[in-house]
Protein backbone atom coordinates (compact mmCIF):
# COMPACT_ATOMS: atom_id res chain seq x y z
CA UNK A 1 0.00 0.00 0.00
CA UNK A 2 1.30 3.37 -0.78
CA UNK A 3 1.49 5.63 2.01
CA UNK A 4 3.89 8.47 0.98
CA UNK A 5 6.14 9.76 -1.39
CA UNK A 6 9.65 11.03 -1.59
CA UNK A 7 10.90 14.23 -3.42
CA UNK A 8 12.59 12.95 -6.65
CA UNK A 9 11.37 9.23 -6.01
CA UNK A 10 11.37 7.29 -9.59
CA UNK A 11 8.11 5.90 -11.14
CA UNK A 12 8.33 3.59 -14.16
CA UNK A 13 6.05 3.74 -16.14
CA UNK A 14 5.07 2.51 -19.63
CA UNK A 15 7.44 -0.52 -19.10
CA UNK A 16 10.55 1.14 -19.73
CA UNK A 17 10.50 4.80 -18.63
CA UNK A 18 10.69 6.66 -15.52
CA UNK A 19 8.74 9.71 -14.12
CA UNK A 20 10.27 11.68 -11.11
CA UNK A 21 7.89 12.99 -7.89
CA UNK A 22 8.32 16.44 -7.34
CA UNK A 23 8.26 18.14 -3.90
CA UNK A 24 5.19 19.70 -4.31
CA UNK A 25 3.59 16.12 -4.94
CA UNK A 26 5.69 14.32 -2.26
CA UNK A 27 4.48 17.45 0.38
CA UNK A 28 0.82 17.04 -1.14
CA UNK A 29 0.23 13.09 -0.85
CA UNK A 30 -0.67 11.48 2.31
CA UNK A 31 -2.10 8.15 3.56
CA UNK A 32 -5.07 7.37 1.65
CA UNK A 33 -4.55 9.56 -1.13
CA UNK A 34 -4.02 8.05 -4.78
CA UNK A 35 -1.55 7.97 -7.43
CA UNK A 36 -2.29 7.60 -10.96
CA UNK A 37 0.43 7.58 -13.55
CA UNK A 38 -0.71 8.02 -17.29
CA UNK A 39 1.39 5.55 -19.75
CA UNK A 40 0.98 7.76 -22.50
CA UNK A 41 2.79 11.00 -21.19
CA UNK A 42 4.25 9.66 -17.54
CA UNK A 43 1.86 12.46 -15.71
CA UNK A 44 1.88 11.85 -12.13
CA UNK A 45 -1.80 12.00 -10.97
CA UNK A 46 -2.60 12.53 -7.28
CA UNK A 47 -5.97 12.15 -5.75
CA UNK A 48 -6.76 13.12 -2.30
CA UNK A 49 -8.63 10.64 -0.20
CA UNK A 50 -11.74 12.63 -0.36
CA UNK A 51 -11.83 12.92 -3.90
CA UNK A 52 -12.24 9.47 -4.30
CA UNK A 53 -14.41 8.56 -1.99
CA UNK A 54 -16.69 11.49 -3.87
CA UNK A 55 -16.15 10.58 -7.25
CA UNK A 56 -16.17 6.26 -6.28
CA UNK A 57 -19.58 6.82 -3.68
CA UNK A 58 -20.73 8.88 -7.22
CA UNK A 59 -20.49 5.87 -9.66
CA UNK A 60 -21.78 3.47 -7.15
CA UNK A 61 -25.13 5.23 -6.75
CA UNK A 62 -25.58 5.12 -10.47
CA UNK A 63 -24.62 1.43 -10.62
CA UNK A 64 -27.41 0.44 -7.97
CA UNK A 65 -29.14 2.72 -10.15
CA UNK A 66 -28.65 1.06 -13.29
CA UNK A 67 -29.19 -2.61 -11.99
CA UNK A 68 -32.74 -1.10 -11.13
CA UNK A 69 -33.73 0.76 -14.21
CA UNK A 70 -34.36 -2.63 -15.90
CA UNK A 71 -38.16 -2.93 -13.62
CA UNK A 72 -38.67 0.70 -14.97
CA UNK A 73 -41.14 1.39 -17.44
CA UNK A 74 -40.63 3.42 -20.46
CA UNK A 75 -43.73 5.70 -19.31
CA UNK A 76 -41.96 6.70 -16.05
CA UNK A 77 -38.43 7.71 -17.82
CA UNK A 78 -40.62 9.94 -20.73
CA UNK A 79 -42.41 11.41 -17.07
CA UNK A 80 -38.58 11.84 -15.84
CA UNK A 81 -37.89 14.10 -18.75
CA UNK A 82 -41.23 15.83 -18.44
CA UNK A 83 -40.85 16.64 -15.01
CA UNK A 84 -37.33 17.64 -15.83
CA UNK A 85 -38.48 19.91 -18.48
CA UNK A 86 -41.31 21.51 -17.00
CA UNK A 87 -38.63 22.54 -13.58
CA UNK A 88 -36.44 24.34 -15.60
CA UNK A 89 -39.33 26.24 -17.46
CA UNK A 90 -41.09 27.41 -14.12
CA UNK A 91 -39.71 30.60 -13.37
CA UNK A 92 -40.21 30.42 -9.67
CA UNK A 93 -38.53 27.44 -9.85
CA UNK A 94 -35.62 28.25 -11.88
CA UNK A 95 -35.32 31.46 -10.72
CA UNK A 96 -32.78 29.95 -7.57
CA UNK A 97 -30.91 28.16 -10.97
CA UNK A 98 -30.73 31.40 -12.05
CA UNK A 99 -29.02 32.92 -9.06
CA UNK A 100 -26.68 30.17 -8.91
CA UNK A 101 -25.46 30.65 -12.27
CA UNK A 102 -25.14 35.38 -12.08
CA UNK A 103 -22.96 33.78 -8.60
CA UNK A 104 -20.99 31.57 -11.10
CA UNK A 105 -20.16 33.99 -13.50
CA UNK A 106 -19.21 36.89 -11.35
CA UNK A 107 -16.54 34.32 -9.78
CA UNK A 108 -15.47 33.38 -13.20
CA UNK A 109 -15.36 37.31 -14.00
CA UNK A 110 -13.14 37.83 -11.37
CA UNK A 111 -11.01 35.36 -11.83
CA UNK A 112 -10.54 36.29 -15.59
CA UNK A 113 -11.50 33.60 -17.09
CA UNK A 114 -14.11 33.38 -19.76
CA UNK A 115 -17.92 33.10 -19.52
CA UNK A 116 -18.94 32.81 -23.26
CA UNK A 117 -20.52 29.23 -22.27
CA UNK A 118 -21.17 29.50 -18.77
CA UNK A 119 -23.64 31.89 -18.94
CA UNK A 120 -27.30 30.23 -18.41
CA UNK A 121 -28.74 32.88 -21.19
CA UNK A 122 -32.39 32.24 -22.54
CA UNK A 123 -31.59 30.42 -25.38
CA UNK A 124 -29.69 28.28 -23.34
CA UNK A 125 -32.47 27.53 -21.23
CA UNK A 126 -34.88 26.99 -23.84
CA UNK A 127 -32.74 24.45 -25.49
CA UNK A 128 -32.30 22.51 -22.55
CA UNK A 129 -36.17 22.40 -21.92
CA UNK A 130 -36.67 21.51 -25.73
CA UNK A 131 -33.85 18.91 -25.48
CA UNK A 132 -35.65 16.83 -22.16
CA UNK A 133 -38.76 17.29 -23.93
CA UNK A 134 -37.37 15.73 -27.14
CA UNK A 135 -36.58 12.56 -25.21
CA UNK A 136 -39.26 12.47 -23.11
CA UNK A 137 -41.30 11.99 -26.63
CA UNK A 138 -38.64 9.64 -28.29
CA UNK A 139 -38.87 6.17 -28.67
CA UNK A 140 -37.41 3.77 -26.45
CA UNK A 141 -34.87 1.43 -27.52
CA UNK A 142 -34.68 -0.21 -24.68
CA UNK A 143 -35.38 -4.32 -25.03
CA UNK A 144 -35.99 -3.69 -28.98
CA UNK A 145 -35.76 -6.91 -31.03
CA UNK A 146 -33.35 -6.39 -33.67
CA UNK A 147 -32.97 -9.49 -34.81
CA UNK A 148 -34.57 -13.73 -34.56
CA UNK A 149 -33.05 -16.29 -35.78
CA UNK A 150 -35.45 -19.06 -35.74
CA UNK A 151 -34.09 -22.99 -35.30
CA UNK A 152 -35.53 -26.16 -35.10
CA UNK A 153 -36.97 -26.14 -31.45
CA UNK A 154 -35.21 -23.05 -30.73
CA UNK A 155 -35.17 -19.39 -31.32
CA UNK A 156 -32.27 -16.38 -30.49
CA UNK A 157 -33.49 -12.97 -29.90
CA UNK A 158 -31.09 -9.95 -30.26
CA UNK A 159 -32.19 -6.90 -28.14
CA UNK A 160 -30.94 -3.62 -27.35
CA UNK A 161 -30.12 -3.03 -24.08
CA UNK A 162 -28.49 0.06 -21.58
CA UNK A 163 -24.94 0.08 -21.67
CA UNK A 164 -24.25 0.41 -17.92
CA UNK A 165 -22.99 3.77 -16.36
CA UNK A 166 -21.82 6.25 -18.64
CA UNK A 167 -19.84 8.53 -16.81
CA UNK A 168 -19.28 12.13 -18.28
CA UNK A 169 -16.71 14.97 -17.77
CA UNK A 170 -17.53 18.30 -19.37
CA UNK A 171 -16.55 21.50 -19.41
CA UNK A 172 -18.24 24.60 -17.25
CA UNK A 173 -21.34 24.77 -19.92
CA UNK A 174 -24.82 24.38 -17.57
CA UNK A 175 -26.83 22.32 -20.31
CA UNK A 176 -24.93 19.49 -20.15
CA UNK A 177 -27.32 18.40 -17.58
CA UNK A 178 -29.90 17.94 -20.92
CA UNK A 179 -27.35 16.02 -22.72
CA UNK A 180 -25.92 13.39 -20.51
CA UNK A 181 -29.22 12.33 -19.37
CA UNK A 182 -30.41 11.69 -22.67
CA UNK A 183 -28.36 8.42 -21.94
CA UNK A 184 -31.40 7.15 -19.72
CA UNK A 185 -33.81 7.04 -22.29
CA UNK A 186 -31.92 3.83 -23.78
CA UNK A 187 -31.48 2.47 -20.33
CA UNK A 188 -28.34 4.13 -18.83
CA UNK A 189 -27.32 5.31 -16.01
CA UNK A 190 -25.50 8.46 -15.49
CA UNK A 191 -22.69 10.32 -13.49
CA UNK A 192 -21.18 13.51 -14.17
CA UNK A 193 -18.49 16.08 -13.17
CA UNK A 194 -18.68 19.46 -14.79
CA UNK A 195 -16.02 22.16 -14.99
CA UNK A 196 -15.34 24.45 -11.55
CA UNK A 197 -16.68 27.59 -13.06
CA UNK A 198 -20.18 25.95 -13.30
CA UNK A 199 -20.40 23.54 -10.44
CA UNK A 200 -22.71 25.93 -8.48
CA UNK A 201 -25.10 26.20 -11.59
CA UNK A 202 -25.02 22.17 -11.44
CA UNK A 203 -25.70 21.80 -7.91
CA UNK A 204 -28.43 24.21 -8.27
CA UNK A 205 -29.86 22.50 -10.29
CA UNK A 206 -29.64 18.91 -9.09
CA UNK A 207 -31.27 20.59 -6.34
CA UNK A 208 -34.08 22.18 -7.87
CA UNK A 209 -35.10 20.11 -11.05
CA UNK A 210 -33.22 16.78 -11.41
CA UNK A 211 -33.29 15.13 -8.31
CA UNK A 212 -37.05 16.29 -7.85
CA UNK A 213 -37.67 15.29 -11.63
CA UNK A 214 -36.05 11.62 -10.47
CA UNK A 215 -38.47 11.22 -7.42
CA UNK A 216 -41.75 12.42 -8.66
CA UNK A 217 -41.35 9.80 -11.63
CA UNK A 218 -40.57 6.95 -9.76
CA UNK A 219 -36.84 6.59 -11.24
CA UNK A 220 -34.00 5.38 -9.04
CA UNK A 221 -31.93 7.32 -6.51
CA UNK A 222 -28.92 8.11 -8.37
CA UNK A 223 -29.70 7.00 -11.92
CA UNK A 224 -28.15 10.74 -12.53
CA UNK A 225 -25.56 11.46 -10.55
CA UNK A 226 -23.23 14.70 -10.15
CA UNK A 227 -20.02 14.71 -8.66
CA UNK A 228 -19.99 17.55 -6.35
CA UNK A 229 -16.69 18.85 -6.21
CA UNK A 230 -14.51 21.42 -7.65
CA UNK A 231 -11.14 19.45 -8.12
CA UNK A 232 -10.38 18.38 -11.42
CA UNK A 233 -8.82 14.67 -9.32
CA UNK A 234 -12.56 14.17 -8.55
CA UNK A 235 -12.79 13.48 -12.71
CA UNK A 236 -9.79 11.84 -12.91
CA UNK A 237 -11.09 9.59 -9.88
CA UNK A 238 -14.50 8.71 -11.69
CA UNK A 239 -12.46 7.63 -14.78
CA UNK A 240 -10.68 5.42 -13.01
CA UNK A 241 -13.47 3.45 -11.88
CA UNK A 242 -13.93 -0.06 -14.04
CA UNK A 243 -17.90 0.13 -12.89
CA UNK A 244 -18.19 2.49 -15.51
CA UNK A 245 -19.35 1.27 -18.94
CA UNK A 246 -18.35 4.51 -21.37
CA UNK A 247 -15.96 7.33 -20.07
CA UNK A 248 -16.83 10.50 -22.40
CA UNK A 249 -15.33 13.39 -22.00
CA UNK A 250 -15.72 16.62 -23.70
CA UNK A 251 -13.28 20.07 -23.10
CA UNK A 252 -10.20 21.52 -24.07
CA UNK A 253 -7.54 18.90 -25.83
CA UNK A 254 -4.73 18.07 -23.45
CA UNK A 255 -7.25 18.07 -20.52
CA UNK A 256 -9.90 15.33 -22.38
CA UNK A 257 -6.54 13.58 -23.48
CA UNK A 258 -5.44 13.02 -20.22
CA UNK A 259 -8.73 11.80 -19.12
CA UNK A 260 -8.84 9.22 -21.88
CA UNK A 261 -6.02 7.76 -20.85
CA UNK A 262 -7.14 7.22 -17.42
CA UNK A 263 -9.98 5.57 -18.43
CA UNK A 264 -8.73 3.34 -21.34
CA UNK A 265 -5.94 2.34 -18.14
CA UNK A 266 -8.68 1.32 -16.17
CA UNK A 267 -10.18 -0.48 -18.81
CA UNK A 268 -12.95 1.49 -19.32
CA UNK A 269 -13.93 2.47 -23.61
CA UNK A 270 -13.59 6.26 -24.08
CA UNK A 271 -15.81 8.38 -26.22
CA UNK A 272 -13.42 11.67 -26.29
CA UNK A 273 -14.92 14.50 -27.85
CA UNK A 274 -11.93 17.36 -27.40
CA UNK A 275 -9.56 18.07 -30.44
CA UNK A 276 -11.31 18.87 -33.16
CA UNK A 277 -10.34 21.79 -35.40
CA UNK A 278 -11.74 21.27 -38.81
CA UNK A 279 -10.38 21.67 -41.94
CA UNK A 280 -11.45 23.48 -45.40
CA UNK A 281 -9.75 22.82 -48.36
CA UNK A 282 -10.06 24.31 -51.81
CA UNK A 283 -9.42 23.01 -55.04
CA UNK A 284 -8.93 24.56 -58.25
CA UNK A 285 -12.20 24.06 -58.83
CA UNK A 286 -13.71 26.11 -55.83
CA UNK A 287 -15.62 28.77 -56.35
CA UNK A 288 -14.01 32.11 -54.73
CA UNK A 289 -17.48 33.59 -53.86
CA UNK A 290 -18.80 30.41 -51.98
CA UNK A 291 -15.52 29.75 -50.30
CA UNK A 292 -15.30 33.07 -48.61
CA UNK A 293 -19.09 32.57 -47.48
CA UNK A 294 -18.07 28.69 -46.12
CA UNK A 295 -14.64 30.38 -44.39
CA UNK A 296 -16.98 33.05 -42.78
CA UNK A 297 -19.64 30.91 -41.82
CA UNK A 298 -16.92 28.56 -40.45
CA UNK A 299 -15.85 30.69 -37.94
CA UNK A 300 -18.79 32.41 -35.85
CA UNK A 301 -17.71 30.76 -32.68
CA UNK A 302 -14.85 28.75 -31.30
CA UNK A 303 -15.96 25.38 -30.91
CA UNK A 304 -14.91 21.90 -31.97
CA UNK A 305 -16.29 22.05 -35.86
CA UNK A 306 -15.33 25.68 -36.31
CA UNK A 307 -12.73 26.09 -39.07
CA UNK A 308 -8.93 25.82 -37.78
CA UNK A 309 -6.66 25.05 -41.22
CA UNK A 310 -7.55 26.13 -44.26
CA UNK A 311 -5.80 24.26 -47.26
CA UNK A 312 -5.55 25.99 -50.90
CA UNK A 313 -4.49 24.50 -53.99
CA UNK A 314 -1.38 26.34 -54.80
CA UNK A 315 -2.01 26.53 -58.69
CA UNK A 316 -5.44 28.51 -57.23
CA UNK A 317 -3.03 30.28 -54.88
CA UNK A 318 -3.15 33.68 -55.97
CA UNK A 319 -7.15 34.06 -57.53
CA UNK A 320 -8.15 31.46 -53.93
CA UNK A 321 -6.30 32.86 -51.11
CA UNK A 322 -7.79 36.60 -51.17
CA UNK A 323 -11.17 35.53 -50.32
CA UNK A 324 -9.81 32.66 -47.53
CA UNK A 325 -8.30 35.90 -45.89
CA UNK A 326 -11.69 37.92 -46.91
CA UNK A 327 -13.97 35.07 -45.18
CA UNK A 328 -11.46 35.31 -42.08
CA UNK A 329 -11.75 38.67 -42.02
CA UNK A 330 -15.63 39.01 -42.19
CA UNK A 331 -15.34 36.52 -39.43
CA UNK A 332 -13.70 38.89 -37.00
CA UNK A 333 -15.43 42.01 -37.94
CA UNK A 334 -18.87 40.43 -37.42
CA UNK A 335 -17.41 39.72 -34.00
CA UNK A 336 -15.92 43.42 -33.58
CA UNK A 337 -12.62 42.31 -33.35
CA UNK A 338 -9.01 41.41 -35.57
CA UNK A 339 -8.71 38.21 -37.44
CA UNK A 340 -5.03 35.61 -36.19
CA UNK A 341 -3.38 33.96 -39.41
CA UNK A 342 -0.67 31.09 -38.89
CA UNK A 343 0.52 30.49 -42.27
CA UNK A 344 2.95 27.36 -43.45
CA UNK A 345 4.55 26.89 -46.79
CA UNK A 346 3.88 30.24 -48.73
CA UNK A 347 6.83 30.35 -50.71
CA UNK A 348 5.31 32.73 -53.32
CA UNK A 349 3.95 35.32 -50.71
CA UNK A 350 0.73 35.21 -51.42
CA UNK A 351 -0.54 36.14 -48.55
CA UNK A 352 1.38 39.30 -48.47
CA UNK A 353 3.64 41.27 -46.14
CA UNK A 354 1.39 43.87 -44.63
CA UNK A 355 -0.22 41.13 -42.04
CA UNK A 356 2.91 40.22 -40.69
CA UNK A 357 3.54 43.38 -40.06
CA UNK A 358 0.91 44.99 -38.79
CA UNK A 359 0.26 44.92 -34.84
CA UNK A 360 -3.36 44.36 -33.97
CA UNK A 361 -5.33 44.17 -31.20
CA UNK A 362 -6.02 39.97 -30.69
CA UNK A 363 -8.61 38.42 -27.99
CA UNK A 364 -6.72 36.25 -25.36
CA UNK A 365 -8.34 34.01 -22.54
CA UNK A 366 -5.96 36.45 -20.57
CA UNK A 367 -7.42 39.72 -21.94
CA UNK A 368 -6.54 42.08 -25.13
CA UNK A 369 -3.12 41.17 -26.29
CA UNK A 370 -1.29 43.55 -29.34
CA UNK A 371 0.54 40.80 -31.75
CA UNK A 372 1.00 40.79 -35.41
CA UNK A 373 -1.83 40.40 -37.33
CA UNK A 374 -0.12 36.70 -39.09
CA UNK A 375 3.17 34.78 -38.27
CA UNK A 376 4.33 31.71 -39.96
CA UNK A 377 4.44 28.38 -37.95
CA UNK A 378 6.23 24.63 -39.29
CA UNK A 379 4.03 22.56 -41.58
CA UNK A 380 4.10 19.78 -38.86
CA UNK A 381 1.68 22.18 -37.21
CA UNK A 382 -1.09 22.20 -39.20
CA UNK A 383 -3.26 19.68 -36.80
CA UNK A 384 -2.54 22.12 -34.04
CA UNK A 385 -6.14 23.48 -32.60
CA UNK A 386 -6.42 27.25 -31.92
CA UNK A 387 -8.70 27.94 -28.69
CA UNK A 388 -9.21 31.38 -29.33
CA UNK A 389 -11.75 33.73 -27.80
CA UNK A 390 -12.99 36.08 -29.47
CA UNK A 391 -10.81 36.56 -32.16
CA UNK A 392 -11.17 33.86 -35.23
CA UNK A 393 -7.55 32.13 -35.92
CA UNK A 394 -7.30 29.75 -38.54
CA UNK A 395 -3.93 27.86 -40.32
CA UNK A 396 -3.44 28.61 -43.83
CA UNK A 397 -1.19 26.22 -45.77
CA UNK A 398 -0.60 25.68 -49.40
CA UNK A 399 -0.43 22.35 -50.96
CA UNK A 400 0.14 20.96 -54.60
CA UNK A 401 -2.98 18.85 -55.20
CA UNK A 402 -6.21 17.65 -53.53
CA UNK A 403 -4.85 14.29 -52.55
CA UNK A 404 -1.69 15.90 -50.79
CA UNK A 405 -3.92 17.97 -49.00
CA UNK A 406 -6.32 14.74 -48.29
CA UNK A 407 -2.84 13.15 -47.03
CA UNK A 408 -1.70 16.01 -44.49
CA UNK A 409 -5.36 15.67 -42.84
CA UNK A 410 -5.06 12.03 -42.62
CA UNK A 411 -1.51 11.87 -41.25
CA UNK A 412 -1.30 15.46 -39.46
CA UNK A 413 -4.87 16.23 -38.01
CA UNK A 414 -7.04 15.16 -35.20
CA UNK A 415 -9.69 13.24 -38.32
CA UNK A 416 -12.74 15.02 -37.07
CA UNK A 417 -14.10 17.30 -39.61
CA UNK A 418 -13.11 18.16 -42.72
CA UNK A 419 -14.99 19.92 -46.31
CA UNK A 420 -13.74 20.09 -49.69
CA UNK A 421 -14.72 23.51 -51.54
CA UNK A 422 -15.25 22.41 -55.47
CA UNK A 423 -17.40 22.38 -58.70
CA UNK A 424 -16.32 19.16 -59.83
CA UNK A 425 -18.48 16.06 -58.69
CA UNK A 426 -15.59 13.37 -59.48
CA UNK A 427 -13.18 15.06 -57.64
CA UNK A 428 -15.81 15.52 -54.66
CA UNK A 429 -16.76 11.74 -54.65
CA UNK A 430 -12.63 10.85 -54.47
CA UNK A 431 -12.17 13.30 -51.43
CA UNK A 432 -15.16 11.45 -49.49
CA UNK A 433 -12.92 8.06 -50.43
CA UNK A 434 -9.96 8.57 -49.43
CA UNK A 435 -10.26 11.37 -46.64
CA UNK A 436 -10.14 9.77 -43.46
CA UNK A 437 -12.55 12.01 -40.98
CA UNK A 438 -16.15 10.90 -39.31
CA UNK A 439 -17.48 14.41 -40.81
CA UNK A 440 -17.23 15.01 -44.38
CA UNK A 441 -18.88 17.81 -45.84
CA UNK A 442 -18.64 20.50 -49.29
CA UNK A 443 -19.29 24.10 -47.35
CA UNK A 444 -19.17 24.98 -44.14
CA UNK A 445 -17.90 23.15 -41.34
CA UNK A 446 -20.73 24.25 -38.35
CA UNK A 447 -23.48 21.50 -40.02
CA UNK A 448 -21.30 19.20 -37.39
CA UNK A 449 -23.90 19.06 -34.48
CA UNK A 450 -25.62 15.97 -33.73
CA UNK A 451 -28.81 18.51 -32.90
CA UNK A 452 -28.56 20.88 -35.30
CA UNK A 453 -27.84 18.11 -38.20
CA UNK A 454 -29.68 15.04 -36.96
CA UNK A 455 -32.54 16.33 -34.73
CA UNK A 456 -30.92 14.81 -31.62
CA UNK A 457 -29.47 16.37 -28.74
CA UNK A 458 -26.08 15.21 -28.82
CA UNK A 459 -23.66 13.81 -26.07
CA UNK A 460 -20.22 14.91 -28.06
CA UNK A 461 -18.65 14.25 -31.42
CA UNK A 462 -16.26 11.85 -31.60
CA UNK A 463 -12.99 12.51 -33.76
CA UNK A 464 -11.13 9.45 -34.88
CA UNK A 465 -7.89 10.45 -33.69
CA UNK A 466 -7.24 7.34 -31.81
CA UNK A 467 -8.40 5.27 -34.64
CA UNK A 468 -12.11 4.43 -35.98
CA UNK A 469 -15.29 4.25 -33.70
CA UNK A 470 -15.93 0.43 -32.85
CA UNK A 471 -19.76 -0.09 -34.63
CA UNK A 472 -21.15 3.85 -33.95
CA UNK A 473 -21.34 6.81 -35.59
CA UNK A 474 -18.91 9.92 -34.73
CA UNK A 475 -22.42 11.57 -33.07
CA UNK A 476 -22.74 10.29 -29.63
CA UNK A 477 -26.75 10.68 -28.53
CA UNK A 478 -28.66 8.86 -25.74
CA UNK A 479 -30.01 6.60 -27.96
CA UNK A 480 -26.93 5.43 -29.16
CA UNK A 481 -25.60 4.09 -26.00
CA UNK A 482 -26.80 0.67 -25.27
CA UNK A 483 -25.51 -3.38 -26.32
CA UNK A 484 -27.46 -6.53 -27.63
CA UNK A 485 -28.18 -8.78 -25.40
CA UNK A 486 -29.47 -12.31 -26.88
CA UNK A 487 -32.56 -14.43 -25.42
CA UNK A 488 -33.15 -18.03 -26.45
CA UNK A 489 -36.94 -19.90 -26.66
CA UNK A 490 -36.51 -23.19 -26.17
CA UNK A 491 -39.93 -25.07 -27.59
CA UNK A 492 -37.73 -28.37 -27.77
CA UNK A 493 -36.86 -29.49 -23.90
CA UNK A 494 -34.76 -32.30 -25.57
CA UNK A 495 -32.32 -30.03 -27.13
CA UNK A 496 -28.63 -31.11 -26.49
CA UNK A 497 -25.34 -30.64 -28.73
Amino acid sequence: MLRSLEPGQTIIYGGNRTATVSAALASAFVEGDRLVVVNDTGALIHIPEQEWQTATNAVGRAHRAFLELGAVSDDAISRFYELFADRLADDSTFAAIAAANTGDVRTAKAAGRSTTRLALSASMRADMIAGLRMWGSADSSRDRITETIEHDGWTVEQRMAGLGVVGFVFEGRPNVFADACGVVRSGNAVVFRIGSDALGTAKAIVEHALDPALSAAGLPAGTATLVASAARSAGHAMFSDPRLALAVARGSGPAVAQLGSVARQAGVPVSLHGTGGAWIIASEHADPVRLETVVANSLDRKVCNTLNTAVVVRSAAERLVPHVLAGLDRAAAKRGTNAKLHVAEDPDGVVGSDRFVSIVPISRAEGIVDEPAADLIDADRLGHEWEWEESPEITLVLVDSVADAVERFNTLSPRFAASLVSDDRAEQDQFWSSIDAPFVGDGFTRWVDGQYALDRPELGLSNWQFGRLFARGGVLAGDSVFTIRSRVRQSNPDLSR
